[in-house]
């Protein structure tokens, strides 16, 4: 594991609990949100056309931080596991799986090493994880590695637009073009930084192809927030109404 992981690690290791209570409480339903990418309302499951259904499928969710993704794929009928690096974040997992009753694995490991055999999945997924890879190409190969040939792999970044964007000021104060790494201050509680890697879309897309995947759909999607409300609710800043969250690629193996 990189230094930057490693550093990475005991940062989610110390925010753990907090960033899950936060997670937990931004949410207007009884239950801790458990979303799965392979949910019809999904951003851009309408759109693709490679998967249907999920029912019986091998899964696996890279990066699974608090296992929100694992869940909820296994709630849809997969056979699920979710992988990360944080133990912090797998105990977080594990209690989100026994309160939903869902039949989930959850292990230890870095996406650049998985523990997992070649050809184990049929599904992966990433959500907010690929950011702070330092070694890109490496867990992409390991993304291509453990999926059967003709899988599926959905992987979510924050976009690096709304990275370089000050909401506020409705301007971009940072280099859209400057992939990193650049440390953030979580709490100066904490004894780490957290390391990302915002990069362009072209190097997403240009890395996704050399590791052997064909893209079929990318989604630029709003803000959730942004996207349930008029402009203004929540207080969100107007600009936000004006740039995507987040981007994300649908793939074959």
């Amino acid at each position: 594991m990189s230094e930057h992981s490693q550093s990475n690690r005991r940062l989610w290791n110390e925010w753990s609990d907090a960033f899950q209570a936060a997670w937990n409480a931004d949410t207007d339903e009884d239950v801790p949100p458990a979303p799965s990418p392979f949910e019809r309302d999904a951003p851009g499951f309408a759109a693709q056309s490679v998967v249907d259904d999920v029912a019986g499928a091998d899964y696996v969710e890279l990066g699974c931080g608090g296992g929100q993704g694992t869940v909820g794929t296994a709630e849809l009928g997969a056979d699920a596991v979710g992988v990360d690096f944080s133990e912090e974040q797998l105990g977080h997992a594990r209690h989100l799986r026994d309160f939903y009753g869902v039949d989930a694995a959850f292990v230890q490991g870095d996406v650049t090493a998985l523990p997992f055999a070649d050809d184990r999945f049929d599904l992966a997924s990433s959500e907010a994880a690929f950011q702070m890879v330092d070694d890109l190409d490496r867990a992409l190969a390991e993304a291509r590695r453990v999926l059967r040939p003709g899988g599926v792999f959905v992987l979510s970044v924050p976009h690096p637009l709304y990275e370089a964007f000050d909401a506020e000021s409705g301007t971009v104060d940072a280099d859209y073009l400057d992939s990193g790494p650049r440390d953030i201050t979580i709490s100066e509680d904490y004894g780490e930084t957290l390391t990302v890697f915002e990069r362009p879309i072209d190097d997403l897309y240009n890395a996704l192809t050399a590791a052997g995947f064909d893209v079929h759909r990318l989604v630029e999607h709003q803000h959730p927030h942004v996207a349930e409300n008029d402009p203004g609710a929540r207080g969100l800043p107007e600009a936000l109404w004006k740039i995507p969250r987040s981007v994300r690629f649908w793939m074959v193996a």
